[in-house]
């Protein structure tokens, strides 16, 4: 499963667990040099400041290198090309490449590295990969309930696991004034709707439907809301909905966010007369730009931003 399976597990129950929060993953000291890390599946301590960190999440891939933290192993994307994304070129080269998806988790080479903190998120949706991982080192799953953490609250957890909370607090004010940025010059997007969907063909439309999801949270602080007939859909499920192609209706958000698997949108009955795509307010996106917007990070975020500009600009 890539990354945008996230965003849909291809024809797969996409239907998330429900609840979260902003308290979800909140740290507490339980003694000198010691934190432990409230998360869906309990809790983890980890003693003392981690030195040798094994991550098989993107989202924490990106914000430990940003905090410059002891890397030696991080997962690849098996779909992309060189199994790291364009804003990926700043992991250090002495960072071990490890290939995961979701039939296979590489215990043995994970144990090779003798890591002391393992950081990992959908890939131990089951709890048997994280029990099993846990058997390794201490190791960080899913903070919430959420499909996808807020990368917030995953370098809030880092910050105090490896003792760093400023350069947290500086790296997310250097996102948040980014996002700032955008609605200042964009005024017109603060209210607009939205809708962050992946087509694939011949089967249906999933699409972002959970405020606090990860992806959810991004667009809000562009002013942007979730379209409220997708909201319907849901029906207070956390996650993504799932759209028949027959609904491509229910897509009349201001703004139209687009990964296709490679297929021309144009081929979706309706696609045409959609409000976004007659506004010009659709940005139909390659794999690594959906999945910088889907799982967003403080290094993929500028990177998307870019690809979705013009489609912003029309949208306000």
């Amino acid at each position: 499963m890539s990354r945008v399976a996230v965003l849909v597990a291809v024809a797969m129950a996409l239907a998330a667990c429900g609840g979260g929060g902003s308290d979800d993953g909140a740290t507490s000291p339980t003694g000198e040099g010691a934190v432990t890390v409230e998360h869906r599946y309990g809790t983890t301590t980890i003693e003392g400041r981690p030195e040798r960190i094994v991550s098989l999440d993107t989202q924490w891939t990106d914000v430990l290198v940003s905090l410059d933290a002891p890397l030696v192993g991080a997962g690849l994307d098996p779909q992309v090309e060189t199994g790291r994304y364009p804003w990926q070129d700043v992991v250090p080269d002495d960072v071990e490449p490890i290939t995961i998806t979701d039939t296979n988790v590489p215990f043995e080479a994970i144990t090779e590295l003798r890591p002391d903190l393992i950081v990992i998120t959908f890939y131990a949706q089951n709890e048997s990969n994280y029990e099993r991982l846990s058997q390794i080192a201490p190791t960080i799953p899913l903070l919430g309930e959420e499909e996808v953490d807020a990368w917030q609250d995953i370098a809030a957890t880092a910050g105090r696991v490896l003792g760093v909370e400023q350069e947290v607090a500086a790296l997310v004010d250097e996102a948040d004034q980014r996002s700032a940025d955008v609605l200042r010059e964009l005024p017109g997007l603060d209210g607009r709707t939205y809708a962050l969907a992946n087509y694939v063909p011949g089967d249906a439309l999933y699409v972002v439907a959970d405020p606090e999801d990860g992806a959810g949270r991004f667009f809000s602080q562009l002013g942007l809301e979730i379209d409220p007939d997708l909201l319907a859909i849901a029906d207070g499920e956390a996650g993504r909905a799932t759209l028949s192609l027959e609904r491509v209706d229910e897509l009349d958000a201001d703004l139209l966010v687009l990964f296709t698997n490679g297929a021309d949108p144009e081929e979706i009955p309706g696609y045409d007369e959609l409000p976004a795509v007659r506004a010009g307010a659709v940005a139909v996106l390659d794999l690594p730009a959906v999945t910088g917007l889907n799982t967003p990070t403080p290094l993929s975020i500028p990177y998307s931003l870019e690809r979705i500009r013009p489609a912003l600009d029309a949208a306000a």
